[in-house]
C-alpha cells in the first residue's frame, strides 16, 4: 500500500515511523514533512491545508490511504472531499471535526449528551461576556471558540484578567475568526490526562493513557504551548478510573455522535481532568495528539496500518490493541523564545549520537534538511522519546539523549514525567 501522511510535526514523524514498520505499507509520502521525516519518507511540497493540492497528488500517485495529522484540514473538510472522490482517508468528516473546531459546539454537545464537563456559558458579545465575568468566582477559564494552535485558552485569577482575555480574543482579534465567540467556564481542579481512542463510527477503543505538559516552564508555569513533553502510561489513570472514563465519557461520546447522525471515524482525543467529583472533559481533539503520539506509538505493538484499515472498514471490534509494558517519555526541545517569537535556521548537532542509544528515537517537529545538515525551522524542534522499564528509567534515558543534542537557543523543560514519579 502507498500511504500519504499529511502534516509536518513530531506527531507526523511518529506516524510515518510507525507506518513504515507495517508489512502492508510499500511506500510512504509526507506532505509537507520535515527534515527528519525525509529520511524515511518522500516529502512532498504541498501544505497541509492545501486540500485541492493534496487531492490532486493522491490521485496522481494512486495513494491507497491518506492519514491526516493536524486538525485544520480535518475541520476544513479534507475527509469529506477525499471520500467524495472515492479515496480512502483516515480521520473524521468535517461535522465530527467540529468537536475540536468549535469549543461552543463541543461544550453544547457534552451538555446535551450527559458527558461530564465544567459549567460554562458561550458569548458572541464582549460586553455581555464582561458582565458575566464580573459576577463569577475565580479562577475562571476563557477560551476562543475556534482553532488557535493550542494557545487560545486563558486561565484567569481575577475578573480583570478574564475581561482582558475576552477583550484580546473578541475586540483585538488576536486569533482572528477563531475568536468571534468565546467560552467562559469554571476552572476545574485536579490532574490532567490524555485519553486517545480509535473510533469506527460504532465502536470506540481507547489507547493506553498518557499525559501532556502544556505550559512552557517547569512546574507548569508560563503560557500554554502546543506541548512541551508527554509520557505514557499516566499513573493517575488507574484501571478503575479508566472504566469510568470509558462508560461515562467515551461510550456517551460515540452514542451522542450517532444520535447526531455523525459517522465518526478516526481518532478522538478527550483531554481529561481527574477531579474530586470524578473525570471531566476539558476539551476534545479529533486527531492524534502532539506530543502524546510519540510515546504512545513507541509503546504500541499492534500494526498501526492494520488498525487504520479496520477503522475504515468499520471492523474495529475485531482487533485487539497490544502495548509494550514499558513506559515511554517524550521531551520536547524548543527554540528559545517559543511560544513567542523565535529565530530559525540554526544547525542541530548530536542527533546521530542521541539516536544511537537503545530504545531512543528522536522525532523531528520543526526542522528542515539543507546540504546534508539539519536546521531548526519551528518553535518545537524535536521530541526526544525513550522507552524504559518504568517512568523513572524512561525519563533518565530521554534526558540523557536530549543532553547530547545542541542548537543555538535550545530550551526544554527539566520536569517532564515528574508528576508520575511523585506517585
Amino acid at each position: 500500500m502507498k500511504v500519504l501522511v499529511v502534516g509536518s510535526g513530531g506527531r507526523e514523524h511518529a506516524l510515518v515511523w510507525k507506518l513504515s514498520q507495517s508489512n502492508s505499507v510499500s511506500g510512504i509520502y509526507c506532505s509537507p514533512g520535515n527534515g527528519g521525516i525525509s529520511a524515511i519518507a518522500d516529502c512532498v511540497g504541498i501544505d497541509a491545508d492545501d486540500i485541492e493540492g493534496l487531492l490532486a497528488f493522491a490521485k496522481k500517485e494512486k495513494i491507497d490511504f491518506t492519514v491526516v495529522g493536524p486538525e485544520a484540514p480535518l475541520v476544513s473538510g479534507i475527509v469529506d472531499i477525499f471520500e467524495k472522490e472515492g479515496l480512502h482517508i483516515f480521520g473524521p468528516v468535517s461535522q465530527g471535526a467540529k468537536l475540536e473546531g468549535s469549543k461552543a459546539f463541543s461544550k453544547n454537545f457534552m451538555r446535551k449528551h450527559g458527558i461530564p464537563t465544567a459549567e460554562f456559558q458561550i458569548f458572541d458579545n464582549s460586553d455581555e461576556a464582561a458582565d458575566y465575568i464580573r459576577g463569577k468566582k475565580y479562577p475562571l477559564v476563557v477560551k476562543a471558540d475556534g482553532l488557535a494552535a493550542g494557545k487560545g485558552v486563558f486561565v484567569c485569577s481575577s475578573a480583570a484578567e478574564a475581561e482582558e482575555a475576552a477583550g484580546l480574543i473578541m475586540k483585538k482579534g488576536i486569533f482572528g475568526k477563531a475568536g468571534r465567540e468565546i467560552v467562559v467556564e469554571e476552572c476545574l481542579k485536579g490532574e490532567e490526562a490524555s485519553i486517545l481512542a480509535f473510533c469506527d463510527g460504532n465502536t470506540i477503543m481507547p489507547m493506553d493513557s498518557s499525559q501532556d505538559h502544556k505550559r512552557i516552564f517547569d512546574g507548569d508555569k508560563g503560557p500554554n504551548t502546543g506541548g512541551m513533553g508527554a509520557y505514557s502510561p499516566a499513573p493517575v489513570i488507574t484501571g478503575n478510573l479508566m472504566k469510568v472514563i470509558d462508560e461515562k465519557i467515551l461510550q456517551r461520546t460515540i452514542r451522542g455522535l450517532k444520535k447526531e447522525g455523525i459517522k465518526y471515524k478516526g481518532v478522538i482525543y478527550a483531554g481529561i481532568m481527574v477531579t474530586d467529583k470524578g473525570p471531566m472533559v476539558l476539551e476534545y481533539n479529533v486527531r492524534f495528539g502532539d506530543p502524546e503520539t510519540q510515546p504512545l506509538l513507541m509503546r504500541m505493538k499492534t500494526d498501526l496500518m492494520e488498525v487504520i484499515k479496520t477503522v475504515s472498514a468499520g471492523d474495529l471490534n475485531k482487533i485487539k490493541l497490544e502495548w509494550d509494558d514499558r513506559a515511554a517519555v517524550c521531551v520536547v526541545m524548543a527554540s528559545g523564545g517559543y511560544p513567542g517569537k523565535y529565530d530559525k535556521g540554526f544547525e542541530v548537532t548530536g542527533l546521530e549520537k542521541a539516536g544511537s542509544i537503545n530504545d531512543v528515537f528522536v522525532f523531528h517537529a520543526g526542522t528542515r534538511r539543507k546540504d546534508g545538515r539539519i536546521l531548526t525551522s519551528g518553535g518545537r524542534v524535536l521530541g526526544v522519546t525513550a522507552l524504559g522499564n518504568n517512568i523513572e528509567k524512561a525519563v533518565e534515558k530521554a534526558y540523557g539523549a536530549a543532553g547530547l543534542i545542541k542548537f543555538d537557543g535550545v530550551f526544554f523543560r527539566k520536569d517532564i514525567g515528574h508528576k508520575a514519579l511523585a506517585k
